[in-house]
């Protein structure tokens, strides 16, 4: 699976070319940054040989923007006690979970967006709202937040141990024989389907949204491939369908009560 790092907001400089380094250190170079500081000597100074990378970088505006085209998204967030938004924010993977995770759900291919937030305050509830798996790193309760770089070389670290014990275990034909995952839009399109589901079902109003991300985060962890998808939209259009006819049953029963 191929892998887009994602700094959102980035702050400093040197952060940026630390990052640049890390993905090179383990073989990627996908780097995507939203409204980054202006590049500086500095940057290129730290990226070291990894300045191909910062060169090669695409700087956008919106987190939109940056996992558009991808297939899966990927949070990272060392706040894992906030009981307000606990849909939000659980459950949690460590990065080697989430490998395992990724492996049992057959994503051998696609595209794999990996977002880390800016050092001052990390992903915000509305940016986490994007992600399918959310992962924090396991650190000490004495000081458990850890340096942007250090929290991308953690990960990165763990995805290409993965990805290198994939390739040994299944033989370098193994995405060959992955399903295509569902894209990031198509998935999006599948929310809101159920979002309209829930509406035309009257389900109960003020816990729509906390069950809308509850089925995010299952649908998420389930790594949906592109054909399950289109099925579950399929079964969305059946019971819609049913409900419709349902209702036109209904009012021509009360017509003929009428007329009676």
């Amino acid at each position: 699976m191929d892998v887009r790092v994602i700094l959102v907001e980035p702050k400093l400089a040197e952060n940026i070319g630390a990052v640049a380094r890390v993905l090179k250190n383990f073989g990627f170079s996908e780097l995507y940054l939203v409204n980054p500081p202006a590049f500086d000597e500095k940057m290129f100074w730290v990226a070291s040989h990894a300045d191909d990378v910062l060169r090669a970088s695409t700087v956008v505006s919106s987190l939109d923007d940056a996992i558009a085209g991808t297939n899966l998204v990927v949070g990272t967030t060392a706040k894992t006690g906030i009981s307000a938004s606990r849909h939000l924010r659980k459950p949690l993977f460590s990065p080697r979970e989430l490998v395992a995770t990724l492996a049992d759900g057959g994503a051998g291919g696609g595209l794999l967006a990996l977002l880390f937030g800016p050092e001052d305050r990390g992903l915000l509830n509305d940016e986490l709202v994007h992600c399918d798996l959310l992962v924090s790193i396991p650190t000490s309760t004495a000081y458990p937040v850890l340096n942007l770089s250090h929290a991308v070389a953690i990960v990165l670290y763990e995805l290409y141990e993965g990805q290198e014990q994939q390739k040994c275990e299944q033989g370098s034909s193994l995405e060959q024989q992955q399903p295509a995952l569902a894209a990031v839009a198509d998935k999006e399109r599948l929310f809101e389907h159920l979002s309209r589901f829930l509406e035309e079902i009257e389900y109960r109003a003020h816990k729509r949204a906390r069950t809308m991300l509850m089925l995010r985060r299952l649908l998420g962890r389930a790594v949906l491939t592109a054909r399950e998808v289109r099925t579950l939209r399929g079964i969305l259009r059946s019971a819609e369908r049913k409900l419709r006819e349902q209702e036109r049953e209904r009012e021509r029963e009360r017509e003929r009560r009428e007329q009676r």
